[in-house]
This record gives structure tokens, sequence and C-alpha cells, in this order.
């Protein structure tokens, strides 16, 4: 039997199940939704098996009650496949007025919810998963706490990832079944991926019929302009640029929220500080995939190929940073946003905790030329925010690829290797 590997979001789903009535546990196909579900669910339905999908579709047009009993915490995988469940579940919490009852997972968003369903606020919560960080596919020693981080704790590590070292794992990426492989088949998961959300998930979700060929060309625009606060405009341009016919902004739109949809794409929503000058903020989101591993499988790449263009592999990298950060953060009730102004000042990343704390991090591949212009760019916004309307940020970070150590420098900005992080 395979070794379950301990999820962060094991921890946020015990704490929600605590204090609601249902869960729902959304995210990317294959990042291990159902798995962490069944680790704590005492009884499952499986509504995606081939044998019963139509009776259980039926059923729950009938008697949808029949299909929620079970010991609790009861699963119910892939429960939009017959959305009124939705209904269901919500009606049933009520009734038995008790937390912890059920857990739905599913890959995508209903494409119809009419509407009869109610909004499931008070009983039931989301929670957004995500392909595995690397500090819980075993990749970081975990030395470096982000919590620890926002106590004021001191820090202290040392890491040898080499840059092939990063560029695998950014090719393999968080996915579960990479795990424990031979590293040809853990690179092939990625592009396994890929193949389905271009020929069959992104037309799946609403049912409408989308070209994988312009999806192909829609998702390489993507990962051409990672990391980056490009246009929508740019990319619609990108995508046609050898189509004959029409693909005019309301099909890109189209396009863009079948991805979102399905988890594929999750943009990083600007962040706006209170600031001692009047100057003008960027709020154009940043680009990014829920994996860097669909960004390289997009293009055809491979770990090779990001060593030879160390440019474009600190762009992906930064993707992966924001991966693990945005799973690390989940678990410390925050989000994870991107800075930038009209100057061209900006901060790759700023972690922002309900409790209103938050942390300034630069994101670099490595080299101490790079960690140097990472400080100097954090210090600098850290002096522009005004701290008689906002506290100071708890911390500012530089997130290195490579790095022998974690430390934290005269000027007090942190260097921390991404394998050495955890929550």
């Amino acid at each position: 039997m395979k070794e379950y590997y301990q999820r962060i979001s094991d921890k946020v789903l015990i704490e929600h199940l605590e204090s609601k009535g249902a869960v729902l546990i959304e995210g990317a196909k294959w990042c291990g939704k159902t798995t962490t579900a069944k680790h704590l669910a005492k009884s499952v339905i499986e509504m995606d098996r081939p044998d019963l999908t139509e009776q259980y579709q039926q059923m729950a047009k009938v008697k949808p009650s029949n299909l929620l009993e079970g010991e609790v915490p009861h699963l119910i995988d892939e429960w939009q496949i017959a959305p009124n469940i939705w209904n269901a579940v919500r009606y049933e919490v009520d009734k038995r007025g008790d937390f912890g009852q059920f857990i739905l997972t599913g890959s995508s968003v209903p494409a119809k919810l009419d509407e009869s369903m109610h909004t499931g606020t008070g009983r039931i919560i989301r929670m957004r998963m995500r392909p595995m960080s690397l500090f819980e596919s075993k990749d970081s020693s975990g030395q470096v706490s982000l919590k620890d981080v926002f106590d004021g704790k001191e820090i202290s590590a040392t890491d040898n990832h080499t840059i092939d070292d990063i560029a695998f794992l950014i090719c393999r990426g968080g996915w579960p079944s990479a795990l424990e492989r031979t590293e040809k088949v853990a690179l092939r998961q990625a592009f396994d991926y890929y193949d389905g959300v271009v020929n069959d998930d992104i037309s799946r979700v609403d049912d409408i019929k989308r070209d994988p060929e312009r999806t192909k060309r829609l998702m390489k625009s993507y990962s051409r302009n990672i990391a980056t606060q490009a246009a929508l405009e740019t990319i619609r341009e990108d995508v046609i640029s050898n189509d004959i016919e029409t693909f005019d902004k309301e099909t890109l739109y189209s396009y863009l929220r079948s991805l979102n949809k399905i988890f594929v794409i999750e943009d990083s929503p600007a962040w706006n500080p209170n600031l001692r000058s009047k100057t003008a903020i960027r709020t154009s989101d940043t680009r990014y995939f829920v994996d860097p591993s669909i960004a390289v499988a997009s293009l055809g790449l491979g770990p090779s190929d990001l060593v030879n263009n160390l440019e474009y592999m600190g762009l992906i990298f930064e993707n992966l940073c924001v991966r693990d950060l945005r799973v690390y953060t989940d678990a410390l009730d925050g989000s994870v946003y991107h800075y930038r102004d009209k100057t061209g000042l900006e901060c790759d990343a700023v972690v922002h905790l309900r409790n209103g704390n938050y942390g300034l991090i630069e994101i670099k591949l490595g080299g101490d030329s790079l960690i140097d212009e990472g400080a100097k760019s954090l210090i600098k916004l850290a002096n522009k925010i005004d701290t008689d309307k906002m506290k100071a940020p708890s911390f500012l970070m530089v997130l290195c690829g490579v790095a022998p150590f974690a430390y934290k420098r005269e000027d007090g900005v942190l260097v921390v290797p991404i394998s050495c992080l955890k929550d």
C-alpha cells in the first residue's frame, strides 16, 4: 500500500469540520482531494463510479437523503456530478444541528447552479486544495516555519539543493501520482494532466465544446507570460496570431472562466497598502498556474531546458514559490498577493494574515547579486508604507531556489531557500 503523505490541508480540514456542518474541498484534478478526504472520512460515496453514476444522479433527484447516509464525517466524492446534493446537504446539516457531518470534494465548479440552490453560508465552508508543496512531498526540510517567522523567531537552516534539483521539482510538480516514481514517469504526470485539460476537461466543465488547439495556444501564452501582469488583450492577441478564425474577448473570457472552474490557473491579486506617498498602484493580476509543471508541460519543456534558460526558469520558479506560499498561508488563515506600482517597485508575494500581520517576499532563483537586489527592493517598499495607518511588515524575506543557508542579513532581511520552508 502506497504511503500516505501528510498534507497541510489535513489540519485545515479538521479545523473546518470542528466549526461547520459540512466542508467543500475544491481544487485541481489529481491534487489529492479524495485521498485526503478519505483519510479523515468515516464513510464514503463516490459519485463518479462508472457503474453507479447514473443511478446516483437519479437518486439525487428522487431522494437525495439516501446519498447522505453513513457514519460521519460522510464523504461525497465529486459531488458536482449531481449538483442538487448541495441543497440536500445544507438541509440535512440544519436538521441535524451538529458540526462535522459531511465532506464534499470536487474537481470543478458545477456549470449550472440555479436559483433554487442556497449559498450554504453558515452550513458549508469552502476550502481550496492545491498540488503538494515541497514540504508535503518531503522535498523541503521544513527547518524554517512561516509561522515562526511571523512570530519573530530566529531562523537557521542549511540546504544543498542544486539548480538541477530545482529544475526537476518545477517540472515534476506537486502531483501525488508523481512521487515515488522513476524520473521519467514522474515528469510524465504533468504532460498527462495538460493533455487531459486541453482535450477534455475544459469542455466537460460546462458542456461547451472548446477547440483543443486554441486551448493549447492559450495555455502556451499564459506560460510565456507567467509571473507577469500581462493584459488579457496581450494574451488574446498572442492566441490569435496564427488563428484565421475570430477569437474575440468574450471567447477568451469563456476559455479563461473554464480554466478557473477546473482550477488550472490561479492568478495573484494586487495588494493595496497605505503608502506615505501618492504612488499609483497597479491593480492587474499576476498570471500563474496552480502548479508550475503545467506551464512547462504546455511549452513541452524539461529540466534541462530550464537550466539552459535561467531567466525564464526564474519566472517559473516564482510560480512554484507562490504555490507553496499559498499552501502554507492557508494554514495560517491568510492570503497571498503581489505588489507593483507605477515606478516599477514590486514585491513578488505579500503574505497577509487575517489579523492584519503581513510579510513582504521577493523571489529569486539564486545568486548573491539577485539576493542583494531583492533585499534592497523590499527595504525600499517597507520604507514607503505608512505605519501610522497600518502595521509595519512582520518580516522581509528573499525566497531562493539555490542558497546554502537560511539566515538573517545585517539589514534585517531574511534569506530562505524554498526547500527549507514549511507552514
